[in-house]
């Protein structure tokens, strides 16, 4: 037999305050049409003053808790993938916790920018394979409209507030790709390209600083990078693209998107796709594709899905789940 980290629920949740792209149009020297034709978004959601990262993730969390008709003291660890945390300590994973009613396990922030959902799911099936957990909240939330440049109209307009929550459980699996739960994970990071995607502050500088992309190379980066770890992904379990029922991407651009898609070999029919609706959410992005996949009936269990991701450090991953 052998241990499996399962995905027994999963929820999300996205602030109230809806800004489609015609409201950029007021400020910027852009158009609903540039924006669309160059991301594929449409909308985003924004935080509302006060809101914080935390409260965002908290709100996920019990979302996928109810699915699985737990509650929070039901669970052993929280893991938060955030680069928008509340504080600078204690961690935004703690005052989730709190917020939850879990008194009995532990919580700590995971920081790898757009690729931190991938990141958080491949500790969490650490903690649970090694024993140290039988469930864990794998968690990705996100305020980046707080470290936004408003003059930026190559960066502003791409990115939104959001959080999704999986909670996984250890099961017993016979050890094929058969079994539900995580089958391979596949993690890469290379500081050499920092400048390509980073916020300009930060403590040790005693600013708070702004998010700075280099776009184009980037996005040159992205295409590459997501397909070769979806392949080393699929390859340490034996298995394809032809094996995969649902490739559910980071949700960054529309373009990367159908280029990684392309380079893969899969079909958009078998691409989850959020991005019109909630731009680039970094570290929620996938949780909340995975929710929104699920909520309209395109996930069901059985179904064997990638997830892939990259962000600033680069850092850049894949997981192999089966639902």
């Amino acid at each position: 037999m052998t241990r499996r980290a399962v995905a027994i629920g999963v929820g999300h949740y996205l602030p109230e305050r809806v800004v489609p792209n015609a409201e950029f149009e007021k400020t910027l020297d852009t158009t609903d049409e540039w924006i669309k034709s160059r991301s594929g978004i449409e909308r985003r959601h924004f935080a509302a003053p006060g809101q914080t990262t935390s409260d965002l993730a908290a709100r996920a969390a019990r979302a996928a808790l109810e699915m699985a008709g737990l509650t929070g003291n039901d669970v052993d660890a929280i893991i938060l993938a955030t680069s928008t945390a509340d504080l600078t300590f204690p961690s935004s994973a703690t005052m989730v916790q709190h917020a939850i009613g879990n008194t009995k396990g532990y919580a700590f922030d995971i920081q790898a920018v757009c690729a931190g959902f991938a990141f958080a799911l491949s500790n969490a099936n650490a903690l649970i394979v090694s024993g140290q957990a039988n469930r864990v909240l794998a968690i990705g939330a996100e305020t980046f409209s707080r470290i936004l440049d408003w003059t930026d109209r190559g960066t502003c307009v791409l990115f939104g507030d959001g959080a999704g929550a999986v909670l996984l459980e250890g099961q017993e699996g016979n050890g094929t790709t058969e079994d539900r739960g995580i089958l391979a994970t596949d993690l890469n990071s290379d500081g050499a390209y920092r400048d390509l995607l980073y916020v300009d502050g930060g403590v040790s500088k005693q600013t708070t600083g702004m998010l700075r992309m280099e776009g184009q190379e980037v996005f040159r980066h992205a295409v590459e990078k997501l397909a070769e770890t979806a392949h080393a992904v699929l390859g340490k379990v034996g298995l394809t693209a032809d094996d995969v029922d649902w490739v559910v991407p980071h949700q960054a651009n529309i373009r990367i998107i159908k280029s990684t898609a392309r380079k893969l070999g899969v079909g958009m029919d078998r691409v989850i796709v959020t991005v019109q609706d909630h731009g680039n959410t970094s570290a929620a992005s996938i949780p909340l594709a995975l929710s929104v996949g699920v909520q309209n009936g395109q996930i069901k269990k059985g179904d064997l899905l990638v997830t892939e991701a990259i962000g600033g450090g680069l850092a850049w991953g894949a997981v192999v789940i089966r639902w």
